[in-house]
């Protein structure tokens, strides 16, 4: 059987690799596994459940919730009965719930704890179509969602089994709802055709079999952790879920897992511990561990010479091995995704022995577009070769125009902004700006509304500038802004975590209390200022950061600054930190 519809990837799995551990949960500090064979059971219960309930082909669902064994039921349980899956992020406003409960017009919603149950409870009176609440945790005065499989008892599993054939390849399968970096969010209409089709062919440059472990935390609402879900399933892999993002180390640790998927940022956090670790060493040990960074660096994956190739071996065993330790000792790959990763991390995990798989896409192409493999080549900087069947032009002004069978149906409820989004031609316009490399791999360079010009007419492109700055150990995040200015400037976030080092380290005896009180300390400003002027040299004069303002918090998904997938809200920060803007540029 060739799985053509999402909900076929389960039984193709039991058809064909079945797992004892197909989904893998820690409950009370113990590892519980789920069957290939014991999830359809539960999918199909719940399925009639629905039919019961009175649910309807068509008719909108939502999920709301972390990662969890129960959401993977409830989207093949919904998809099967021929009903749409809206999967939302659990961490967005409560604006934004509320207009995507009146867009999708929500009866039913299934969340996973009592926070999301108080919240969403909480909207039922701005969204007039929505009725029943349903909770994968026992949470009192909530109905647990098993309940819906009593509604299902007298169904019998042909009418699932007929629902189930009438449904077609190219029939809407799910809308995602995007973070909405400006504006209200869109929802993106996929089709089973369109997800499938990024998961035949994910399956050659992601390193998976039926033999692998997979650690899950990125949110599967989003459709990039979605799709790989989907890919292991077919690949007959064992999925198991981080407790949460606090114990993604220890969970790694535990599981060994072969593969898992992260976010730049992510990557970024999990080198900065190691660099933290290679401080605290001492003597040779120390020298030893920065040699081996400074080899890393240089690291380039054919062409090295021989005495290269005996120094990086040297350093594997000894410095580099303990790294692939840290993160389980079974890491085959990471699949990175959703923002540019600093192509110098890159480097440096391939030379640990650690391959990074950077790809590229968005929400509209379900999600993949190109990703660096080991079948096709890697190049660092890249976002890799493209995927089979996708077609990718590059526009007169530098935009990224792609088509193919990943290409959605278009925004829910939206025609105009669909029409605005996929030409007549059929081609899609990313908003990226990019170029091929050897023209076959292809790099991103920004988003096309995220460059901004100076009042001297010269064209800033702030995203590949934050990326280099942000090699510096001294920051944590950077946002590179100065549109119709007469200079770029700079909204930073220190790394306090290793100005505190730092200061430790040169005995400064800096009053270090608070981040406040760092941000003032005018050794702090000039060290950072000499950071400043070392990643200037980098670039033209018109792009150097002429001045900058220090924040004492980082920017985050609750203070509203980055998207669920942790991209930079521009409008939101600036307007947030209008009077820093405004400082910069009246004192200049």
């Amino acid at each position: 059987m060739t799985p053509t519809r999402l909900f076929d990837l389960p039984y193709y799995q039991l058809a064909n690799t079945p797992q004892d551990g197909m989904f893998v949960t820690k409950v009370n500090g113990k590892w519980e596994k789920i069957s290939t064979q014991e999830f359809i059971a539960r999918v199909n219960a719940c399925s009639k459940g629905l039919v019961g309930m009175g649910v309807e082909p068509g008719e909108n669902v939502g999920l709301v919730s972390s990662n969890r064994c129960e959401w993977n039921i409830m989207d093949i349980a919904i998809q099967q009965i021929g009903a749409i899956v809206v999967p939302l992020y659990p961490n967005i406003s409560e604006s934004d719930y509320i207009y995507i409960f009146n867009d999708a017009k929500f009866k039913h919603c299934f969340v996973s704890n009592e926070e999301l149950f108080e919240k969403i409870n909480g909207i039922k009176d701005k969204t007039p179509d929505f009725k029943n609440l349903y909770t994968f945790d026992k949470v009192e005065g909530a109905e647990h969602w098993s309940s819906i499989e009593k509604h299902g008892t007298d169904i019998d599993s042909k009418v699932i089994e007929d629902k189930m054939a009438v449904i077609k390849n190219g029939d809407l399968a799910t809308i995602i709802y995007t973070s909405g970096t400006t504006g209200n969010p869109k929802g993106v209409m996929l089709s089973h055709n369109n997800i499938l089709s990024n998961v035949l062919a994910c399956e050659e440059p992601i390193p998976a079999s039926s033999s692998s472990k997979v650690l899950s935390f990125l949110p599967v609402c989003h459709i990039y952790e979605r799709m790989l879900h989907y890919l292991y399933i077919k690949l007959g892999c064992s999925i198991h879920f981080a407790e949460s993002m606090e114990t993604i180390g220890d969970n790694i640790r535990e599981v060994q897992p072969d593969i898992f998927s992260a976010v730049p940022r992510l990557i970024e956090k999990v080198f900065d511990k190691i660099m933290a670790k290679g401080d605290e060493l001492t003597g040779i040990k120390r020298k030893l561990f920065f040699w081996a960074v400074e080899l890393a660096e240089e690291f380039e994956i054919e062409g090295k010479s021989t005495g290269y190739k005996i120094k990086h071996a040297f350093v594997n065993k000894l410095i580099f091995s303990k790294w692939r330790e840290a993160l389980g000792g079974n890491v085959k790959a990471i699949a990175s995704g959703s923002a540019a990763l600093q192509p110098r991390l890159a480097r440096i995990f391939m030379a640990a022995g650690i391959p990074i798989l950077e790809g590229y896409g968005l929400s509209e192409t379900s999600p993949v577009i190109s990703v660096n493999s080991f079948q096709r080549g890697i190049v660092f900087g890249s976002v890799g070769a493209l995927i089979d069947d996708v077609e990718v032009v590059i526009a007169e002004d530098g935009e990224i125009l792609t088509k193919g069978p990943n290409l959605m149906l278009g925004y829910y409820n939206l025609t105009d902004v669909t029409a605005e989004a996929i030409d007549k031609d059929g081609w899609f316009h990313t908003g990226d700006i990019g170029e091929f490399i050897q023209g076959k791999y292809l790099k991103i360079t920004d988003r096309k509304k995220e460059i901004f010009k100076t009042s001297g007419g010269k064209y800033i492109i702030p995203q590949a500038m934050e990326n280099k700055f942000k090699e510096s150990r001294f920051f944590e995040q950077i946002l590179v802004m100065g549109e119709s200015q007469r200079f770029p400037s700079a909204l930073i976030v220190p790394n306090y975590a290793f100005i505190r080092e730092w200061n430790n380290e040169k005995q400064y005896k800096l009053d270090i209390d608070t981040n406040e009180k760092l941000i003032k300390d005018e050794k702090v400003i000039a060290r950072i200022q000499k950071e400043v002027d070392r990643y200037n040299e980098g670039f033209g004069q018109w792009e150097k950061i002429k001045d900058f303002r220090l924040l004492s918090t980082e920017m985050s998904i609750e203070g509203g600054e980055l998207t669920p997938t942790l991209k930079l809200k521009r409008k939101k920060i600036l307007e947030k930190y209008a009077d820093l803007f405004n400082s910069i540029y009246e004192e200049a």
